[in-house]
């Protein structure tokens, strides 16, 4: 295991961000999940990054020092960090150097499954990589192990500009038939009229384990940070008997580098297509408020910030003081306090989801004939079915039918509406 020493540093231009305690906590948190030994966190203020070290000369000299006192393998630095400030630490403190970029892709490398994740993945190395190379090539990935040393394919290779853009280019085209395969799962689902729940939030904010609970799936559970990195859908079925798709997705970071952003667009894009998010927030968690705004920030940046939300508060079974519940519930907009573990109010929770398709659903009373038990079929599975008489006339039904799904049988002459 490697032994890391953690530079946390906050500028004066991020006044209005996170606490310097918080980021070096989070700091910690992806160190961790990267499975490095954290030695020691040290913390500094700076007014603005300096072009060559980002940090200053003096504090360079002191971390070298720690490094050799402690036997430090790595050093992590809680920012991004040029090409050329990376090169000139590692210089001055003559150990390996990484920036929180480099960080969360070698956590990404590690957690990537399918086949469009490791792509996702790869092109956001790549991304990342492409401007920070100097002379005529550069070792993108080499045998063994360590942070910055996972990387595409887990392969020797010294490629140039070129060749790497050429990647880049051919990795784009690739995820682009992903896509296309996933509008076309998304159109059959909008024609068989099975409307799309995301589970959104901030990373470990427990969206795995809500989707275990609500539909029955064996999804990854972990403490960690970034356990589920290839999205995963599942059915459910409502109580009134509606059939809807829940989604989770990976996990928002505070300030998520804008790579993996744009490389998991295509991913993201499940959000743009929900009919309903709900977003997970862990309750326990001190940084709640910041995490909430994490979270608002990349919805925005992906155009999904006014999609409709329910807010499912997360955790409080670990919570003993409960006497500020009341409080969070409005501050958050009506939230609905859940343990996702333990079970607890998610009879509310999955009754609020309900509610917002209720209101887009219609109640009518319709008459069909005896030959049309495909009808009859079709609205309990996508229906709800109040009450159904088998007369002689025909079929009499009661039902709450989506307005998508009623305006798909439009046409259907053997369907008549009563009174």
């Amino acid at each position: 295991m490697e032994r890391a020493l953690l530079i946390t540093i906050k500028l004066d231009s991020e006044k209005n961000s996170w606490q310097l305690d918080d980021i070096a906590q989070e700091l910690e948190e992806l160190a961790a999940t990267s499975h490095v030994e954290v030695i020691d966190n040290i913390s500094c203020l700076r007014d603005k990054p300096t072009p060559n070290l980002f940090i200053g000369k003096g504090k360079a000299e002191e971390i070298a020092f720690l490094c050799q006192e402690n036997k430090i393998d790595t050093v992590i630095f809680s920012h991004d960090l040029s090409g050329t400030q990376q090169r000139n630490l590692e210089e001055a403190i003559g150990k390996k150097t990484v920036d929180r970029t480099q960080l969360i892709l070698d956590i990404f490398s590690r957690r990537a499954r399918s086949p469009e994740g490791k792509m996702q993945v790869e092109l956001a190395q790549l991304q990342y990589l492409l401007p920070r190379l100097t002379g005529k090539g550069i070792m993108l990935s080499r045998l063994g192990g360590g942070i910055g040393t996972r990387g595409p394919g887990e392969q020797k290779l010294e490629v140039d500009r070129r060749q790497i853009r050429k990647r880049i280019d051919k990795l784009k085209d690739d995820l682009k038939a992903f896509r296309s395969h996933r509008l076309t799962t998304h159109k059959r689902r909008k024609d068989n009229n099975m409307p799309l729940v995301a589970l959104v939030g901030y990373t470990s904010a427990g969206k795995s384990t809500l989707l275990n609970f609500l539909t029955g799936s064996s999804q990854i559970t972990s403490g960690k940070l970034f356990t589920t990195l290839d999205p995963l859908s599942k059915s459910l079925r409502l109580p009134g008997g509606q059939i809807i798709i829940v989604s989770d997705t990976v996990g928002f970071l505070h300030e998520l580098p804008h790579h993996l952003i744009e490389a998991f667009k295509a991913t993201l894009e499940e959000l743009k297509d929900a009919d309903l998010l709900v977003h997970v927030l862990d309750v326990y968690d001190q940084r709640l408020y910041q995490h909430n705004q994490a979270v608002q920030s990349v919805l925005e940046e992906l155009d999904c910030r006014d999609k409709p939300m329910v807010v499912a508060l997360n955790k409080i079974d670990l919570v003993e003081d409960r006497s500020w519940f009341e409080v969070l519930k409005k501050e958050f907009n009506q939230a609905v306090l859940i343990s996702a573990k333990s079970g607890e109010n998610m009879d509310i929770l999955i009754s609020r989801i309900e509610e917002h398709f209720l209101t887009l659903m219609l109640n009518l009373n319709i008459l069909i004939p005896h030959t049309r038990m495909e009808l009859v079929d079709l609205f309990y599975r996508q229906a709800k079915v109040n009450k159904i008489d088998y007369l002689q006339e025909g079929i009499r039904i009661d039902l709450s039918i989506s307005r998508q799904l009623y305006s798909s049988l439009g046409s259907d002459k053997d369907i008549k509406v009563i009174n």
